[in-house]
């Protein structure tokens, strides 16, 4: 599993998903693509790491009549108010060979969800929570929060905690090992249970290039910790995860 975390590619589907009023009869569609390479675990617990590429789409918003989510103008990072926005992450496949030899594969898994946020000048609060639609079917999410300066130049700059859970279903998918696969493998096996598997930190920059474009990146250390900690896969590799990205983006503002 080489690209676990990096394609996080995280949608954001506006500041608030409830329909409103248009204000005017102006119609629209806002979004962002995002491109650029990025440096990961291997796999959940891993001490190796993959370099490869990233990417991200995100929803700005959408007005069509009298239906209104979100805002048209999506080119400002941490823009100041509160809603919800949609989330997506992908998690590519875990194989079963070298460290993991004996250990089943674990498919590559889609997962989609919701988010609630809350973003002031100066800081933000925010959490996820996603359901794998394909792959694990199973749930998981993150809290999180930032501390955010705003250049005068456009430079904008993000900080803060990270932490992340999954149930039952989840961290017994890339943190347990079956009867069958400890006869296979050698390690020990392992059940773990629902609840907080890491816990971390994020920091991250965004510096736009003009009206349509913004250059951004962001390096993040998470700490493996709970019955994940306590997983064998985890302690033949490392309990640390660090992962860092860089990406363009460019922002398109559609009127029809």
């Amino acid at each position: 599993m080489t690209m676990t975390r990096t394609l996080r590619l995280v949608t954001a589907l506006g500041c608030g998903l409830i329909a409103l009023p248009a204000v005017a009869q102006e119609r629209g569609l806002s979004f962002s693509i995002t491109g650029g390479a990025a440096v990961v675990p291997d796999y959940f617990g891993s001490d190796s790491y993959s370099a490869g590429p990233t990417g991200s789409f995100g929803f700005g918003g959408l007005r069509l009549g009298a239906l209104s989510l979100g805002a048209l103008e999506t080119a400002e990072p941490f823009a100041p108010g509160a809603g919800a926005y949609g989330t997506f992450r992908f998690i590519p496949k875990r194989e079963g060979k070298d460290e993991l030899d004996g250990l089943d594969d674990v498919k590559a898994s889609a997962e989609i969800g919701v988010g609630v946020q809350y973003t002031d000048d100066v800081w933000q609060a925010y959490g996820e929570l996603r359901y794998g639609v394909i792959g694990h079917r199973a749930i998981a999410g993150e809290l999180g929060a930032n501390l955010i300066y705003r250049d005068p130049s456009g430079l904008v700059l993000n900080a803060g905690p990270r932490a992340e859970f999954g149930n039952r279903t989840f961290n017994r998918t890339y943190f347990g090992v079956t009867e069958d696969e400890a006869a296979d493998s050698g390690l020990t096996a392992f059940t773990p249970s629902a609840g907080f598997h890491s816990i971390g930190v994020e920091a991250g920059a965004y510096q736009p290039l003009g009206a349509d474009w913004g250059l951004s990146g962001s390096v993040r250390f998470d700490r493996l910790r709970g019955d994940a900690a306590d997983s064998p896969i985890v302690e033949q590799g490392s309990r640390n995860q660090i992962s860092a990205e860089i990406g363009l983006t460019r922002h398109f503002n559609l009127r029809f």
